[in-house]
């Protein structure tokens, strides 16, 4: 009794017996249920991870790297000269430095120098002599005729940025016919799998109804070969699963190149997370809207290179102009007077122009003759495409408003199929139907609900057509 009293405060403190401890898993304990997968899930992943839309990023950042090197054009030069005469009767040196800057809306530039001399120079090297401290110089170049509206380095630029917004709408096309595929593969693996459900319930129905059978042939109550008619249909039914099985599998290892997990992995997803219904295949909400065809990246491909090809002929009629270009510096000797005399230390202003003109510029005439038919074309081609985004739309919504009265059919047939076949399902157990007639029934409502099946199918695939055409980002997941 003393050794029950003593053991008391243990027993209270231990767990219960069977009780897990914190932090033990149960080995039997069954797997937590997982959400069914939507098509916004596999849109998410697809833009994320999909290894074109990956291609098509870099892509674009090639072109904003070109566009760089294009902006280099633009870029200060510092530039460092020194002279010195080693040998001979003189003994000068020179050092110079010397900044330029281009002008970014004109063909000329800015620059600025500085500039040092010690010794003697020949004569023909007056130029040479400096005061003690140097001399300073500042100047321009204006172009006032050729290259003053554009000249090739800002044509250049201007190509380069075209190449950005042609990469970037490639990509957006890449990323539209991605997630349209995408969408694809998520609702062909959802069909497959609502088709699987329904030839499991239909066969399903012939299991449960074997042991019926084969107890009223035990009682003499129906005759044997019934037991081996209903073998017969089990094993067709048996085989249609087997064949939807196929299909599914095929249908999920297709979604799993879109379906990518955070490292950018194939995701093979199970049966546990296929939707129970229909529903998943209205994930696409897509409708056309107004200015769609400006919407469409391929059409905006083609006004962004109309817009180059008009950059490439401004160039080419700048190339037809006369040169006039202005010129003016200003210099400046500072310090003791050099060996070179006092003529240097004064202010020094220095206006000047060139004047070039081409009498023979076929070079330019054919670069102008090539731009303006590159333009033509184009422009031919993009008033075709705008017609044929036009056509195609058009079509599709007659497609979605055929799909969708097919479905409404075959909603009906599906209904009143499933009603015969369960009023002959309830003859047959009370012995007024035959088997081939209950059969042929359940086939039949199992045909009709399959068709329904196929018919929201052609609908979700539609709309998913519809959005492609429309560039709609909204309903391709595309949205930031």
């Amino acid at each position: 009794m003393i050794r029950l009293l003593l053991l008391l405060p243990l027993l209270a403190a231990a767990p219960a017996f069977g009780a897990p401890l914190q932090g033990e898993v149960q080995a039997n304990a069954p797997a937590p249920a997982q959400a069914p997968l939507t098509l916004d899930e596999v849109l998410r992943a697809s833009a994320r991870a999909a290894p074109q839309i990956v291609e098509a990023l870099a892509r674009e950042r090639a072109a904003e790297g070109r566009a760089l090197s294009a902006a280099g054009a633009f870029d200060t030069v510092f530039e460092v000269d020194g002279r010195s005469r080693a040998l001979g009767y003189y003994d000068g040196s020179v050092v110079s430095a010397r900044a330029t800057r281009p002008l970014t809306d004109n063909g000329g530039y800015l620059y600025g120098g500085y500039r040092v001399s010690r010794g003697n120079f020949p004569i023909y090297e007056d130029e040479s002599y400096t005061n003690r401290l140097g001399e300073l110089k500042v100047g321009a170049l204006y172009s006032l005729l050729r290259d003053r509206l554009v000249d090739e380095r800002r044509t250049r630029r201007t190509l380069a940025a075209g190449d950005i917004d042609i990469a970037r709408f490639e990509r957006e096309a890449v990323t539209i016919g991605v997630q349209r595929r995408a969408i694809d593969a998520y609702q062909n693996w959802v069909v497959t799998g609502l088709r699987l459900a329904a030839y499991r319930d239909l066969l399903n129905l012939s299991e449960s109804r074997r042991g019926a059978i084969a107890r009223q042939v035990q009682l003499g109550a129906r005759p044997e070969i019934l037991l081996a008619e209903n073998d017969q249909n089990l094993v067709r039914r048996r085989a249609l699963v087997v064949r939807a099985e196929g299909d599914f599998q095929a249908a999920a290892n297709a979604l799993s190149l879109y379906y990518r997990d955070e490292a950018g992995q194939p995701v093979l997803v199970g049966a546990e997370r296929l939707p129970t219904d229909s529903s998943a295949l209205s994930g696409v909400a897509a409708a056309a809207r107004a200015n769609f065809a400006q919407r469409r990246p391929d059409l905006q491909v083609l006004l962004a290179r109309i817009e180059q090809g008009s950059a490439r002929l401004a160039l080419a009629e700048n190339d037809l102009r006369p040169r006039l270009d202005l010129r003016g510096e200003v210099g400046k000797d500072v310090g003791d007077e050099g060996l070179g005399g006092r003529s240097r230390t004064p202010l020094e202003g220095v206006v000047g122009f060139r004047l070039s003109v081409p009498l023979e510029n076929r070079a330019a005439r054919g670069r102008i003759a090539e731009a303006r038919a590159e333009i033509d074309a184009l422009e031919a081609r993009s008033r075709f495409l705008r017609d044929q985004i036009t056509t195609e739309v058009q079509g599709i919504n007659i497609g979605v408003g055929a799909a969708e009265r097919l479905a409404e059919i075959a909603e009906q047939e599906r209904l009143l199929a499933e009603r015969l076949a369960v009023a002959e399902r309830r003859r047959f157990e009370l012995g007024s139907s035959d088997f081939f007639l209950v059969n042929q029934r359940e086939e039949t409502a199992n045909d009709a609900r399959v068709r329904l099946i196929d018919a929201q199918a052609r609908i979700a695939a539609a709309r998913a057509e519809l959005a492609a055409a429309t560039a709609d980002r909204e309903a391709l997941g595309l949205q930031p």
